[in-house]
């Protein structure tokens, strides 16, 4: 594995410790920076993926985008879309004034997240 592919595969866990001890917190919740770090962790995967097989990436924060670029290299990743397309959506729209995550969209962030990151360790060897 090339050594930036795992700085990106720990900035990725990084953000997925994040997610879920802040989902998971009992006081002060923030749900808000749960989504956001949930949609973090796996685009950080994605481009970690993008990057050990040689493919740019940009610089995007559309999950659908980077899951384009990389479906020729890991094509049965087709199935995660409709998830991607959903979290991508956690990377802007609550971390300004006008909206709020509830309890429910964090709860949905760190599932659909977890299923992309299952997804992507695997095509590495990693465990979950």
């Amino acid at each position: 594995m090339k050594p930036i592919t795992r700085e990106w595969i720990s900035k990725a866990e990084g953000d997925w410790a994040a997610a879920n001890l802040l989902f998971r917190a009992r006081r002060s919740t923030n749900y808000d920076a749960t989504c956001f770090h949930a949609q973090q962790c796996a685009e950080k995967y994605l481009k970690a993926r993008l990057e050990e097989a040689g493919v740019a990436s940009g610089k995007t924060h559309d999950l659908a985008k980077l899951l384009s670029l990389i479906l020729p290299v890991e094509p049965s990743w087709k199935v995660l879309r409709q998830d991607l397309i959903v979290l991508t959506d956690f990377a802007v729209d609550y971390r300004y004034p006008g909206s709020s995550a509830t309890k429910a969209d964090a709860k949905d962030a760190v599932q659909l997240c977890s299923k992309a990151r299952l997804m992507i360790r695997r095509s590495f060897g990693l465990k979950g």
